[in-house]
């Protein structure tokens, strides 16, 4: 586990726009490099409040930040907001990415940026960064608490222009949705071996399984039952239906909801395309890729297709590797650099 260190007097003095709350870490896991600072921040979440899954609605970021931030008051930094995957927390993935290494790798080329990394881990092992009130409306928290209140503590570039959004896995699902919802709030989106593009469907047997699991027991189900359980809660919630509060796709005949598989459909990137072209138009950058030997490589080609129909500009790349062994090097040499081209740099 990370270790947790109360600021000292002179870290205080030099990023006198932190919040007060902040407290710098060290990590054993991701090394910090001595020019970067990376602090731990409690963010409020209105957006999460009264979810009926029982979610904490305050949730923790780890906030890096360049070299120059605490050396140069007048300056305001580029944020990229940095979305973990499915049951990792926002530390793990933090540690597993080495972000600060990443950071400091771009420094040194000359581009600077604040990378937030915000914590989303939910009872059922994810948000899938939808908008619940079963889980809570973690699109919403992303794109708006947590950004108002990296805004409000530290030194941004507090536009459009000067934030970018990234994941993996499912925070490469989060990218699409949160950007196509709200694209006012980002200028350029990269998502990382994004999971769930394509619609989800059931068959009678798999929906009998997924509403069979007790919800003591869904850590024990198994991780493909468990991200079921996870989507079903997240995309077709019911506040009448405990313990889960969801509608799981099977009419009272034992056959497949259309309605309940309409409102899985309502939250793939894949459909949303064809609704959001304006929106997507609207990213002065697009990225996405996906390796090789990742399962995921079918899907993220379909929505790379997509939007090639609509003539939606992007970066697109299949890269020698699988789901896991080379995303934390492509942030640091693609991602990062991407953002470099795209977000407002100046911060003056």
């Amino acid at each position: 586990m990370l270790k947790m260190l109360i600021a000292s007097a002179a870290a205080a003095l030099a990023l006198a726009a932190a919040p007060a709350a902040a407290q710098n870490i060290t990590a054993p896991d991701a090394v910090v490099p001595e020019n970067i600072t990376v602090q731990a921040v409690q963010v409020p979440g209105p957006s999460l409040v009264g979810n009926l899954e029982g979610n904490a609605t305050t949730r923790e970021a780890l906030v890096v930040l360049p070299p120059s931030y605490g050396k140069d008051p007048g300056r305001r930094f580029p944020v990229v907001y940095y979305l973990h995957g499915f049951a990792i927390s926002g530390r793990d993935f933090y540690d597993y990415m080495q972000v600060p290494t990443a950071v400091a790798a771009n420094a040194a080329a000359g581009n600077e940026f604040i990378v937030v990394v915000p914590d989303t881990l939910t009872k059922m092992g994810g948000s899938m960064y939808s908008s619940s009130v079963t889980t809570g409306d973690f699109r919403n928290f992303i794109a708006k608490d947590l950004v108002e209140f990296i805004d409000s503590n530290y030194r941004t570039i507090a536009t459009r222009e000067g934030r970018g959004l990234a994941g993996h896995s499912m925070g490469g699902y989060g990218t699409w949705v949160v950007a196509m919802t709200y694209p006012e709030v980002f200028d350029s989106i990269w998502a990382q071996s994004a999971c769930c593009v394509s619609p989800r469907t059931e068959t009678v047997e798999s929906a009998k399984a997924m509403a069979a699991v007790p919800i003591e027991n869904v850590d024990k189900a198994g991780f493909g039952m468990r991200a079921g359980l996870a989507s079903a809660v997240a995309w077709a919630p019911n506040p009448n239906k405990a313990p889960y509060y969801v509608d799981f796709p099977l009419t009272d005949e034992d056959s497949i909801d259309p309605l309940v598989i309409a409102k899985w459909a309502n939250n793939s990137p894949l459909a949303m395309v064809a609704s959001h072209v304006g929106a997507l138009k609207s990213f002065d950058g697009i990225g996405l890729d996906v390796g090789d030997k990742d399962g995921l490589v079918t899907d993220d080609t379909l929505i790379h297709q997509e939007l090639d129909k609509f003539g939606i500009a992007h970066e697109w790349a299949i890269y020698d590797g699988d789901h896991v062994n080379k995303i934390g090097e492509r942030f640091a040499n693609v991602v990062l650099p991407f953002f470099a081209r795209h977000l407002d740099m100046q911060g003056r």
